[in-house]
């Protein structure tokens, strides 16, 4: 029940932050509902980054958050061994440098409270 309600708010937060970006880049035909089984889009990558920023500022169980936030890493980049450090190393790419200003602007625009929430789902997550 945790999980469902994690992977709900999860994509309510993510969709809130690529929203306007992928709103006006993408086409109609395609699908930017997140779920790991589906392509992740560079949107969607740096709304998860993003939580590694704001989050351990927002919860007071800091493994927790760790353990949540790379289940939540590695389940969007299977690939990846290490999915935490690879997002670590995208966010340093010069091409995703505006997709990330975007995305940490929506987390600002969605405010404290609402990100406070998604950061304490994400506490419980690796559950």
């Amino acid at each position: 029940m945790k999980f469902t309600a994690l992977k709900t708010t999860s994509l309510a937060l993510l969709t809130a932050f690529t929203f306007s970006f992928t709103h006006a880049e993408e086409s109609k035909d395609e699908n930017i509902e997140v779920t790991p089984n589906q392509t992740v889009t560079q949107q969607e990558l740096a709304a998860i980054y993003v939580l590694s920023e704001i989050c351990p500022n927002l919860v007071d169980n800091k493994n927790g958050f760790e353990q949540g936030y790379a289940k939540l890493a590695h389940e969007h980049l299977p690939e990846e061994k290490d999915a935490v450090s690879a997002l670590a190393e995208l966010s340093k790419n010069k091409k995703f440098k505006p997709i990330l200003a975007e995305a940490k602007s929506d987390a600002k625009t969605a405010g404290d409270d609402k990100n406070k929430e998604i950061c304490q789902e994400l506490t419980t997550y690796s559950n």
